[in-house]
């Protein structure tokens, strides 16, 4: 087993019963389902960025940073802040000269137009809504915020979708494992 899959096991092993937990209090005892969610978290590892797993070293070395009295969050609409993500990037050096570390960013997925439900129907999780940029203007931002000290948080609420969603589409269509 090489360095890099010992280190996620041994990260996932810590905290497998916790989310094994959480997973099944939300969607009940189907092991088919833990699978497959444990083998997305393994896959998404080891596309994880270097410069990401070494933060989460850190953090791992640091439990409750998130919690910690020098904290201080901003709270953001991207798109009343600075009409897009790459604005919010542009807008850094404010941001950090107010001293915040913790930047919130509320919903930024994509949502149908004019119905978003505030953000909160998302039909793709893994695109930013059109009017704020796009994944790489994220992962910008992100990048950008960590060198700075800047840690940044997504708000979304992962069982919330719009009807458009894929998960909603097969739902709707009689697909028995989406409707459980």
């Amino acid at each position: 087993m090489d360095n890099t899959v010992k280190e996620y096991q041994d990260r996932f092993d810590k905290r497998s019963c916790e989310m094994e937990n959480l997973f099944v209090s939300l969607y009940g005892r189907n092991e088919e389902a833990w699978t497959a969610f444990s083998q997305m978290l393994f896959s998404c590892w080891k596309e994880r960025p270097d410069d990401l797993r070494r933060l989460d070293r850190t953090r791992l070395d640091t439990p409750g940073w998130y919690s910690d009295t020098d904290m201080l969050e901003m709270l953001m609409y991207a798109d009343a802040f600075a009409g897009t993500l790459s604005g919010v990037r542009e807008k850094l050096d404010y941001i950090a000269e107010c001293g915040v570390n913790y930047l919130h960013l509320m919903p930024i997925l994509d949502t149908p137009e004019g119905r978003s439900d505030g953000g909160y129907a998302v039909s793709d999780f893994s695109k930013v809504r059109p009017d704020l940029g796009g994944m790489d203007d994220l992962n910008g931002l992100a990048s950008e915020c960590h060198k700075r000290g800047i840690a940044v948080c997504l708000d979304f609420v992962m069982n919330h979708t719009s009807e458009e969603h894929e998960w909603a589409k097969l739902a709707k269509a009689g697909d028995s494992k989406a409707q459980g």
